[in-house]
């Protein structure tokens, strides 16, 4: 599957997803990696790994439209298959959301549906929660509403600030985007009903990862 990543920073979702896809049996190759963003630090990684990258800086278009209309153009240059949103800071319109309908996924720092938006650490901490976490979705025109195709949780300590427990579940995304990534390459997630069936292998796997990265 020719996959694109989309970033606006550090892009260390990128590294993970740039060192699985290295592997010689995954079966996902990323084939460029664009960022909205001169200097992003993600570009950094691309490079590192040899995968073509360029910057479609959005401030330089007149609207969105035309800024989409540029992104578009590039992935369609690439001939990707799958986008895969890494810390992309950027709304996406309905039209270029229904465009890659099924085909673009999107990695958020929350168990959804809590804590949609910004801000998701320190939203977890206030509202007391003993779990916190993070999920692959599938990108649809609400922000952070489309159908979850897989979770990781991780725990919320007493002594934990935003910080800390931001740490902890970037350590959880490095581990879940590259094994989503997998699952859709290899055809084992369908769209049913609003919702995203996983066919994984085996049970549904460790209480605090679903899909099992292991399955």
């Amino acid at each position: 599957m020719r996959v694109a990543v989309l970033i606006s920073g550090r892009g260390s979702n990128l590294r993970s997803l740039l060192e699985a896809a290295a592997e010689p049996a995954f079966p996902a190759e990323i084939v460029t990696v664009i960022a909205n963003r001169p200097g992003a630090g993600g570009l950094d990684h691309a490079a590192t790994f040899s995968v073509p990258h360029q910057t479609i800086d959005h401030k330089a278009y007149a609207d969105r439209a035309a800024f989409e209309a540029a992104l578009t153009a590039a992935l369609e240059a690439a001939a990707v298959e799958l986008i895969c949103l890494a810390g992309f800071m950027r709304v996406l319109s309905a039209g270029f959301v229904r465009r890659w309908q099924g085909r673009i996924v999107n990695i958020h720092p929350s168990l959804l549906p809590l804590f949609p938006g910004l801000d998701t650490h320190a939203r977890a901490l206030a509202a007391g929660v003993k779990l916190h976490g993070c999920s692959v979705h599938f990108v649809s025109e609400g922000v952070d509403e489309g159908a979850i195709i897989g979770q990781a949780a991780v725990p919320v300590f007493a002594d934990d600030d935003p910080d800390r427990l931001a740490a902890r579940v970037l350590q959880a995304e490095h581990r879940l985007y590259p094994h989503c990534l997998r699952l859709l390459a290899e055809s084992r997630v369908r769209l049913a009903g609003g919702r995203a069936v996983v066919e994984a292998g085996g049970a549904d796997g460790p209480a605090l990862f679903n899909p099992d990265p292991g399955a």
